[in-house]
């Protein structure tokens, strides 16, 4: 309760920092229309209530907001007293996965460079099954030995997932940098792009009726 009500007191750029002793003092001076739940037919009904601030929502009885706001009422009580017992739920959408590896030596040989890539790659595709994340573009991340580096990718409407998936496309985009002239220093890979499944298209067939 307290971060959202923190979060939104300076928007758009502002930053509010409420310590825990401050707590129950910034909340007895909240408007009750801060309140979570609290819309302008709440707030107008508080309002006849002589409910104002927090401070008048802690100083109101359990039952009577009860009676007037069901089983709201026992939020607010709540929320007065600056207690919120609802599960913190993370809405952070996962936009990519990627792993890197820093090799033990400068690589300029290609199978060598093959080899490391396949196990980027086998790391890659365990961590998207982990993380059962699909994605439609696939990106390779080179560092050379002066620790200059470039990143090549390549999207596909094809779900990337597994080893089968990522490892030819990897291959392919190592064919665009010049390792023989540049040893390379570290192999990144990673799959962005969430991939939408697509959904089934019901069309109607037609009938040979006569």
């Amino acid at each position: 309760f307290l971060a959202k009500v923190a979060s939104d007191y300076r928007k758009p750029d502002g930053l509010c920092t409420i310590h825990p002793d401050q707590a129950q003092e910034f909340i007895d001076h909240l408007p009750v229309e801060s309140f979570w739940g609290v819309g302008k037919v709440t707030a107008r009904r508080m309002h006849e209530l002589f409910i104002h601030t927090g401070k008048d929502l802690r100083s109101c009885p359990l039952d009577v907001l009860i009676h007037n706001f069901g089983k709201a009422g026992q939020l607010y009580y709540n929320f007065a007293r600056g207690i919120d017992e609802r599960p913190v739920e993370a809405t952070r959408i996962r936009k990519s996965i990627g792993c890197e590896h820093t090799l033990e030596r400068d690589l300029t040989a290609r199978t060598a460079l093959i080899i490391e890539l396949y196990h980027v790659a086998t790391e890659l595709a365990e961590r998207l099954k982990r993380h059962n994340f699909h994605g439609s573009t696939l990106t390779l991340k080179i560092k050379f030995h002066d620790f200059t580096q470039i990143t090549r990718s390549l999207s596909t409407p094809e779900s990337l997932f597994t080893l089968q998936d990522i490892l030819p496309r990897a291959k392919q985009l190592l064919t665009e940098v010049d390792y023989e002239h540049h040893a390379i220093r570290l192999i990144g890979l990673s799959v962005s792009n969430p991939h939408e499944e697509k959904k089934g298209v019901w069309k109607q067939l037609e009938l040979p009726f006569k």
